[in-house]
């Protein structure tokens, strides 16, 4: 009865983790349905390696080297990865748990809809023994959405600042994380001494995006790093197929999906290992 009772407190208290959890996990989730909120470890995190991502090197190694800048204690910044879809933002993150955990990296995912709550987030994890990664998958904001005003705060601005064992960082395909209209961008005007200035509204807007110290772009691939990747895809798979033997098939495939992405060239390769191995025809043989 004591032990229900203490879980039902904890529950609806929202108290965090202790150091024993972080010891034992690496990666939590906030969940916000049961009372103010609390972390919920994630007991196997879906490992990446960052050797895995091709044709992002540069961004790839701003983004490591800003990882190693925090865990060794030295100054730091917020990070938004932004870019087309299947390009690796979220990959390179999850990487970076998978590197960084045994040196005590560990990481929380908040969803955007929970960011209301990003300043119980940040108090949970003020002063413990470990560098935490604050995580926000796929973020953006319509105007006047909830979490907007939290997120901006704990970036830059509010009298508290974040911990310092705190980076917090995104993934987004905007930019700037909120729509732009084509009424915003006539509203800036030039003064008389020729100097452009923003109208409010976008001045507003692009505010939250400014707010990350490190903003990254990870952009579309063209069909030679396309094919770079399918290639690379197909030797972690094992398989005896040469790129030549299934370019025709690969350009196929994200012509289809209008896209040549990452994403798009690892489906390609599990959608063509797969189907040889099951008919047995030959293709997507083991080495």
């Amino acid at each position: 009865m004591l032990q229900l009772a203490e879980r039902w407190l904890e529950e609806q208290t929202g108290a965090a983790p202790d150091s024993a959890a972080f010891a034992q996990f690496t990666a939590f989730r906030f969940d916000a349905r049961l009372g103010p909120g609390r972390l919920v470890p994630i007991p196997d995190p879906a490992p990446f390696e960052l050797s895995g991502l091709v044709g992002v090197e540069r961004p790839l190694a701003r983004l490591v080297e800003n990882t190693e800048q925090f865990l060794a204690a030295l100054p730091s910044n917020h990070v938004l990865l932004y870019g087309e879809r299947g390009t690796g933002k979220s990959s390179a993150v999850r990487g970076l748990l998978t590197r960084y955990a045994a040196r005590g990296l560990r990481m929380v995912e908040v969803s955007k809809a929970d960011l209301v709550q990003l300043p119980r987030v940040l108090a949970g994890l003020r002063g413990m023994p470990y560098r935490f990664l604050v995580y926000c998958d796929d973020l953006s904001f319509d105007q006047g959405e909830p979490g907007y005003r939290e997120l901006k705060a704990a970036l830059e601005g509010s009298l508290e600042g974040p911990p310092e064992n705190v980076r917090i960082v995104a993934t987004s395909n905007r930019r700037h994380l909120l729509p732009e209209t084509q009424s915003d961008n006539r509203a800036a005007h030039l003064d008389d001494q020729g100097d452009l200035h923003l109208g409010e509204v976008l001045d507003e807007k692009l505010a939250l995006s400014e707010r990350f110290g490190l903003m990254l772009g990870f952009y579309g691939f063209d069909q030679t790093t396309y094919l770079s990747i399918v290639e690379h895809h197909l030797k972690r798979a094992g398989v005896a197929d040469s790129l030549d033997d299934v370019r025709e098939a690969a350009l196929r495939f994200a012509l289809r999906r209008s896209s040549r992405s990452g994403r798009v060239a690892r489906q390609f390769v599990d959608d063509w290992v797969g189907r040889h191995r099951l008919h047995g025809d030959g293709g997507g043989r083991g080495l």
